[in-house]
């Protein structure tokens, strides 16, 4: 398989206009290969594997962890986007570790996405597994297939949230985690 798949990265380096065959690009489908491991590492992780609670004791106000780097690929152009993620939530019964949260983003992040999926998945997962009372995923990023083609708009960011439970329901809750990320 990995030759294969060698062989199709030297195509598409023919495809451009490039010569596979000359020094700086002999390793090139090698490189590729090892990058592909990293960049969509989060195939190969499972959300639930690495979720373990402890008991909130009797914490019942808003945990937030924000400014969590966050890099991911683009499904419709395989192009980089890149930004921030604040994840919240508001435990009922269990709490988990801080890490846990980025380490969460990171396994939806590394796949081929779009940035309104990735804070669905966060959120959901955290709903299922966590059962807080709510719980929020916002995120803003840039994103090169806007910035290198297509309409090469250099300074726009996408900001996208997912909201569940008492971040939908309630205003003030919701006002609450606005100002905390602010």
């Amino acid at each position: 398989m990995t030759n294969l798949l060698k062989d199709n990265i030297r195509k598409q380096l023919q495809a451009i206009g490039e010569d596979p065959d000359r020094e700086g690009l002999l390793d090139t489908p090698a490189r590729i290969l090892r990058s592909w491991k990293e960049l969509y590492a989060g195939y190969n992780q499972n959300p639930e594997s690495m979720l373990t609670t402890f008991s909130a004791d009797g914490y019942n106000e808003i945990i937030l962890s924000k400014n969590i780097e966050m890099y991911s690929m683009c499904e419709h152009h395989m192009l980089p986007f890149f930004g921030k993620a604040h994840i919240a939530y508001i435990p009922r019964e269990k709490v988990i570790g801080i890490s846990k949260l980025a380490r969460l983003l990171d396994i939806y992040a590394r796949r081929l996405q779009i940035q309104e999926r990735i804070g669905e998945q966060v959120t959901s997962t955290i709903m299922k597994y966590l059962q807080p009372t709510g719980v929020a995923c916002i995120i803003e990023a840039q994103h090169l297939c806007m910035m290198m083609r297509g309409c090469t708009k250099q300074n726009s960011t996408m900001v996208t949230s997912s909201l569940k439970g008492a971040f939908m329901t309630n205003s003030e809750a919701r006002a609450e985690l606005m100002r905390l990320i602010k």
